[in-house]
Formats: structure tokens, sequence, C-alpha cells
């Protein structure tokens, strides 16, 4: 008499048939292997586990559009950035030119004792406006240019001219020569260029950054995505495993302690089922948090539309080591920080020697008005002079652009203080920092240099890690073929079988993890060597 009578010779359950294509896949040749149906095959039938998963499909190229447009960490360094040149702009002001301009009117009566004031009540009226241009240069160089003119009216009997026109016009220079001379002048100017490059290198890291980090998600819960599907497909197993196991109990061919054993291994995998999709959530919250938005709609969960590349080219180290040294925006960063720090430095050191300046200046005057009749009272004859008219306002002028009264000054200014202490420790002080912002530069070149070598050897063995991870699948596979046929034939328990079955389900895992260590090493791998990456900001 047969083992398996007529009556009860069905179909397998879906749980053994994919164990019984798994076998046949690991036994037969290739041509066989492509041949059998896809409700037979371990590929369709993960396919459909994975179709049962709910949640919110999303492409990779999505997922880094929204993280670059949602990334908190991408928003902060925009800001900084945008700090960084509001303090450009504001240092570069300091060097614009600067128009100042007064005008004003008075009044006064002033009594007078002398007989020579020109009157008992001295009235004045005056009426005066003044006009300046002054420009610094990045050397220190102060030049000025201004010009002042002033109406003047008086009840001065002796006044030759009512109303009478003063103007004067001066060019003045003031050249450093120790103190505030060259990096002392243009010191926090120099820093603010570096700073901003070093933000600029900074925002665009922190683009690169997001996108590898997100990159890395991705592909994270592509895998918490497979592994919540294997399970289930384990946990099915266990299940048609427990319901073989009683059809084989109730025919008397096996013992009731192998239907506990296959009772508690289900509810084992139920358990296991439970925790992968309570991972998968912790993952899928974890991404979402990471671009900046929830799934759309009910969807509860994102899961992944794209799958990781099985193949990656394996980078020559060395070469992939000088183009991050070269090009690795974080190090530019650290760079152009150091160069700012510096750029304070030197200006420090500059600005503790005394201050020599140089100063000069050439000028003219000019007078100008109308001619009024003056009587004299001394002599004993009153005398009466008419004075001529010189003209108006222009006139004045003139006479100062013309320096028909023509003036200059040189000379120097020295000023020492006593000790030094001032400018001498602040000198120090960025000294210091500077020297600290070294150190720091060049510890992120040791270490952007390890992680370089690190991730092409993980590119590099990449290949031998997926082929041994297909090895291990494979032989899992043949475990699998062997049990089915020692289960049949009473050789072995449904126990062993189920844990088989697991081990399949673990090596399917360590394949999933072994395309998702490389895909993470290729976009490391990307960013700290920036990869020919550019954004707006920088390209402007």
């Amino acid at each position: 008499m047969p083992i398996i009578s007529a009556p009860r010779r069905r179909r397998l359950p879906p749980g053994l048939a994919f164990l019984a294509a798994c076998a046949v896949a690991g036994l037969a040749g290739p041509s066989a292997a492509a041949a059998p149906p896809a409700a037979a095959q371990p590929d369709s039938a993960l396919a459909r586990a994975l179709a049962r998963i709910e949640g919110e499909p999303l492409t990779l190229e999505q997922a880094l559009l929204a993280a670059v447009a949602g990334s908190t960490d991408a928003q902060i360094a925009r800001t900084e950035l945008d700090a960084a040149r509001g303090a450009l702009r504001r240092e570069r002001g300091g060097f614009d030119p600067e128009l100042f301009g007064d005008l004003g009117r008075s009044a006064s009566e002033q009594p007078t004792a002398s007989l020579f004031a020109g009157a008992s009540v001295l009235e004045t009226q005056q009426s005066l406006g003044s006009a300046s241009l002054s420009w610094r240069s990045r050397w220190g160089t102060e030049l000025t240019a201004a010009l002042d003119a002033v109406r003047l009216e008086t009840n001065n009997a002796y006044a030759s001219l009512r109303p009478q026109y003063d103007a004067a016009g001066r060019l003045g220079l003031r050249q450093p020569l120790l103190k505030g001379f060259g990096a002392g002048a243009d010191g926090a100017l120099v820093s603010a260029e570096r700073s901003f490059e070093s933000a600029l290198a900074a925002h665009d890291d922190a683009v690169l950054g997001v996108r590898a980090v997100v990159e890395t998600a991705y592909w994270q819960l592509h895998g918490a995505v497979r592994d919540l599907a294997v399970q289930q497909l384990l946990r099915d197993q266990a299940a048609s495993l427990l319901s073989e196991t009683r059809i084989r109990a109730d025919a008397g061919l096996i013992g009731p302690g192998q239907v506990a054993s296959a009772r508690v291994f289900l509810a084992e995998q139920e358990q296991a089922v439970l925790d992968r999709r309570e991972t998968l959530d912790q993952v899928s919250d974890s991404f979402a948090a990471l671009i900046g938005r929830r799934p759309l709609g009910e969807a509860r969960r994102y899961l992944t539309a794209d799958a990781p590349p099985l193949a990656h080219a394996a980078p020559d180290e060395e070469a992939a080591v000088s183009a991050a040294l070269a090009s690795n925006l974080q190090l530019r960063s650290a760079e152009k920080n150091v160069a700012a720090l510096q750029a304070l430095a030197d200006a420090a050191a500059g600005n503790a020697r005394p201050r020599l300046d140089l100063l000069g200046s050439l000028g003219g005057a000019g007078l100008s008005g109308s001619g009024r009749r003056i009587v004299s009272p001394f002599g004993a004859d009153p005398e009466t002079i008419q004075t001529a008219d010189i003209g108006g306002l222009g006139e004045s002028l003139d006479q100062v652009v013309r320096r028909t009264y023509p003036n200059w000054s040189v000379g120097v200014s020295f000023s020492l203080p006593l000790g030094g202490r001032a400018g001498g420790g602040e000198r120090d002080r960025i000294r210091a920092v500077a020297a600290g912002a070294g150190q720091q530069l060049e510890a992120a070149r040791r270490d952007l240099e390890r992680r370089v070598r690190a991730d092409c050897r993980e590119l590099a063995a990449n290949r031998d890690r997926l082929a041994l991870a297909d090895e291990g699948v494979a032989a899992s596979r043949e475990q699998v073929r062997i049990g089915l046929i020692e289960f049949r034939n009473g050789r072995t328990t449904a126990f062993e079988l189920v844990r088989l079955a697991a081990d399949l389900a673990a090596a399917q895992q360590r394949h999933s993890q072994t395309l998702v260590r490389a895909a993470r090493a290729a976009a490391d791998l990307r960013r700290l060597t920036a990869d020919g990456f550019i954004t707006k900001e920088s390209g402007q």
C-alpha cells in the first residue's frame, strides 16, 4: 500500500509549493530552472508576497528630490549660507564710497561795546552747506573730498560785501604705514570671502550628504520590505507544514510530537512577522522624517519602487583617494574655514603694530559777494567807499576749483600703545584658533582617506560577497530539496524541514543585505569624491 493514498493525493499547500520550487530550482540546470510555470518559481512567490504588503511606492529619484527640498539639514545649511552671504556683503560695504552732506541756517543778535564792531547790536544771518565724499581702499588708504560754502549777511557797517559768500574745498589723504595697512585693513573682508566659500562648500556637502543618507535609507527600506515578504512566506510555509503534518499524523505516519513542534514553530514565525512588520514601519517612519513628508492618503508606510543595482564597478583605491582629497566638499569647507581664520590672524598681527599714518591735503578757498557803500567815520571828514561786486556763490566755488587761493598740508601721525597687550593678545588668540582649525583639517583629511579606502574595499569585495550570497541561497535551496524528500520518506521531522526553510530565508536576507551594503558604499563614495556634483548655488 503506498504511503500517500489516492484520496490524499492533492496539490501541495502554497508554502510547500514554494519549498518544492526552491528545491527544483536548486536541482535542475539552467534550462530546467527557466521552464517551470511562474506560480512555481520562488521569485514569483516572493513577488506575490511583496505585492501583498500595503504602502505608497516611491522611486529613488522621487525620494531624493523630496529630501533635498524638505530636509532640515539642507535647510540649515542654506540659512548658514545666507548668513555668510550677508556677512560678506556687510564687509564689502566697508569699502564703499560714502557721501555726507549738511545744510543749515542760523541767525544771531550780539550786543557790542566796541566802536569798531560796526553796530551796537550786531545782527548776522548765516546759511551754510557742506558736502564730502570719502572712500577707503583695501590697502587702508582713506581719501576725502570736501566742499563747504557759507552765505553771510550782517548789519556790520564795515562789511564790504553784503551778502558775502565764502567757499573752501579740500582733498585729503590718510595712508596707514604700519597698523591698518594691507592685511590689517581688509582682513575682515578676506575672512568673510573665505567664510562664504566655506559655507557654500558646506551647503553643497550637506545636499550631497542628504542624498547619500536618503539613498542608503531607501535601500534599507527596500531590505526591510523584502525581509517582511520573506518572513511572511516563511510563516505561510510553517502553516502549510503544520497542515501537512496533521494529515500525516492522522494517517499514523508520524507522532503527535512533530505536530506540536510544527505548532510551536508556526507561533514563532507569526511573532517574527509582527516583528518584521514593526521594523518596516520604523524604517519607513525614519525614511519619512528624512525626506520631510509622510505617505499620501491612507498609506501607513513607504515601499520602494526601485531595486538596488546588482553590480558596482570596483574603483581604483589610490585614484579615489586623490579625487576625494581634491574634490571633497566637506574638506574644502574646512580648508576655507582655516583660510578665513588665517586672514583674521594676519589682520591681527598687522594691527598689533604701532600706528603710523601719512597725512596730506590739497585745497583752496574762495570769496565773493555784492559790493556796497561804506562810510568811514575815521578822519576829519567822513569818506564814502564803494566796494566792487565780486560775484555770487558760483564765483566763490570757481575760485576753489581753480585754487585761486591755494592751501596744502603734509605730515605724519603716530601712536604707540604702551605694553601692546590688547593687540598682541588678540593676535595670539586668533593664531591659536587658526592652529586648532588646521589640526582639525588634518584630522578630516585622514578620516576622509580612511572612509574612501573602506568604501573602495567594500565595492571591490562586493562581487565576491554577492557570489557567496548567491551560493548560500543555492545551497539552502538544495538543503530544502533534500529535506522535502526525507520528510516524505519519514526520515526527518517537520521542525527540521521548517528550520531548513528558515535557513533559506536567512540566506535570502543576507543576499538583500549584501546589495544594500554595496549600494550604501557606492552612495557614500559619491559623496566623499563629490563626483562632479554642482548645485544651483555653487554654479552662480
